[in-house]
């Protein structure tokens, strides 16, 4: 199942959570519930809004090589290759 990041405005709290691609979830509650964490001190009726970064399916399959790619220069790809450490 992909796994979605929503956010609540009110509390500043960003959850990932796994569900189907046909479902979305409007409130904190709904949120809370489906990641299995209490609501704390948030109403459960808060509206909740899913982040624009899609749907992740993590596999081992999906991971290519198995090694993470180096990280981008810091100060935005000022390497020749992009990638700090790899000139």
């Amino acid at each position: 199942m992909p796994t979605y990041d929503y956010r609540c405005d009110a509390n500043g709290q960003v959850v990932e959570v796994s569900h189907r691609m046909s479902e979305s979830l409007a409130t904190w509650g709904e949120l809370c519930a489906q990641a299995q964490i209490p609501c704390g001190d948030t109403p459960e009726n808060t509206p909740v809004y899913r982040m624009a970064n899609g749907g992740n399916l993590i596999s081992s399959n999906s991971l290519g090589s198995g090694m993470a790619p180096a990280p981008a220069c810091g100060t935005g790809g000022c390497c020749p290759s992009g990638m700090c450490g790899l000139n």
